[in-house]
């Protein structure tokens, strides 16, 4: 069965223009040098804006990055010499990376505060190139405590923090109510935490789906495509096996035998589960165009598609819960960075930033906030200003179809419903390995499980004793 039949011209040209949105890219240059610092850590002769560096704001929100950013800068109107300044950088995580590594150990860039993903902490705390935070930096110990305790503790290195968490990200289960319903299948749109992968097995089964071809309907899809997402999927699996790669000071602590459940549970997934034959060559965008144009009846997924959805399909036509078993962590933290001239300023601007109000700004943006508070009854509401300036999340793709035959955004109660089980994921979500190596460590996990996952005849046994033998050398830093 596949899906091209029946659907109308007005669908597929709302699917191509929302997701195309979801790619655009935004860059920005910003050199220059520091001058000499005197004791307290500020630059006396530095010029121009406190720079920050980050990726690209992916929610389509109106970038609340930038809107953070300008509000900051309206509360120092009065300060030249405390404005900030937003550059965002061009490409996918690798990618910048690559630029913001480059950028700190050679001095070509003077940038004040860096948006780091979680895993690449424990490098650029170990090569020098971010500060550790004073005590005194972070303000009270009971504000540190708002952040929740796993989102936190990506912040650490060594028994040290060397960042605030700014938005966080965690893996949830999206499906298609209309379609499990068109095949006479209960679909509760309430999320709760019954799901199971074998129940999700089952109900695959029960659809009769076995797809062959990239056009046909297939029991679920995700991103398994040689990047960043396949490390996430595997990493999953891996903990859903009861699989540790390493411990929380970046040693190797696995085996060749417990490679091999790790790799038999992601097979399991791919095979019992009928994935999208497409999923090997899908990254966050592609995996999400296959569920929005029904080729995938269940999506593991960011929470940031949730709003997205919101521009492609109707209410009753997706819900969202929280994923079956283990679920990885995501997203970044704001670190300062070490040669920057104006220290004591750009810790004052990563407090702001990270503070409850912009935390409740990025969670209406379309983040996941990383703050226990705003998941509660009553948070403290966004900056107004900030909040006047931002589409609702996912607004960016619905604004291009807006008019007739625009599809209406999920109800409140429905809204409250997923902010509680995003708050209740984010408690129970695991990390990938804390290492300064993690760079080596996610390509030699990627090139090895994409060459299972496309094998023929996949030999899960000796596939576990090459990676064993290969993430020995890496987290040794070999």
């Amino acid at each position: 069965m596949t899906w091209g039949e029946g659907r109308t011209g007005r669908r597929r040209a709302r699917a191509a223009v929302a997701l195309g949105g979801l790619l655009a890219l935004v860059s920005a240059a910003c050199t220059g040098g520091s001058g000499a610092t005197d004791r307290s850590g500020q630059d006396q002769g530095a010029e121009g804006p406190l720079v920050v560096a980050s990726g690209l704001d992916v929610t389509g929100s109106g970038s609340v990055r930038q809107q953070l950013i300008e509000e900051w800068n309206r509360l120092h109107a009065g300060a030249a010499d405390r404005q900030a300044k937003l550059v965002e950088l061009p490409g996918g995580a690798d990618q910048q990376r690559s630029q913001l590594l480059g950028a700190l150990q050679s001095g070509s860039a003077r940038y004040d505060v860096v948006n780091l993903d979680i895993t690449w902490i424990p490098e650029f705390a170990e090569a020098g190139l971010i500060s550790p935070l004073p005590d005194t930096a972070t303000g009270s110990a009971a504000d540190d405590a708002d952040f929740i305790r796993q989102v936190h503790a990506t912040t650490v290195w060594k028994g040290r923090s060397y960042a605030r968490p700014f938005n966080t990200d965690v893996g949830l289960l999206y499906y298609r109510p209309d379609l499990l319903t068109a095949a006479d299948i209960k679909a509760d749109k309430q999320p709760t935490a019954t799901w199971t992968w074998d129940q999700l097995y089952s109900t695959v089964k029960t659809l009769g789906l076995n797809p062959v071809r990239a056009d046909e309907r297939a029991g679920w899809t995700t991103q398994l495509k040689q990047y960043e997402g396949l490390t996430v999927n595997t990493v999953e699996a891996f903990a859903d096996a009861g699989v540790q790669l390493a411990d929380s000071e970046g040693r190797y602590g696995s085996s060749a035998a417990e490679l091999k459940k790790g790799l038999d549970s992601l097979l399991d997934r791919v095979g019992r589960g009928r994935v999208q034959p497409a999923a090997t060559a899908s990254d966050e965008t592609a995996s999400l165009t296959d569920f929005a144009e029904g080729r995938a009846v269940f999506l593991r997924h960011w929470p940031y598609a949730y709003g997205a959805l919101e521009g492609l399909l109707e209410p009753d036509a997706y819900a969202v819960n929280r994923l079956p078993g283990k679920a990885v962590l995501g997203g970044q933290n704001l670190a300062v960075t070490a040669d920057s001239a104006r220290a004591d300023d750009a810790r004052a601007l990563v407090t702001f930033l990270t503070s409850r109000e912009s935390e409740r700004c990025l969670l209406d943006a379309g983040f996941a906030a990383t703050r226990t508070s705003v998941y509660a009854g009553a948070p403290e509401p966004c900056w107004p200003r900030v909040a006047a300036a931002l589409r609702p999340a996912g607004a960016s793709p619905k604004a291009a179809v807006a008019g007739e035959g625009a599809p209406k955004k999920q109800g409140p109660e429905a809204r409250k419903a997923y902010i509680r089980l995003l708050g209740a994921a984010l408690t129970e979500a695991v990390q990938r390995p804390r290492t300064p190596y993690y760079g080596a460590f996610t390509q030699v996990l990627q090139s090895h499980v994409h060459a299972l996952l496309a094998a023929e005849r996949p030999d899960t046994a000796e596939a576990a004793e090459a990676l064993d033998r290969e993430l020995r050398n890496v987290f040794a830093g070999r």
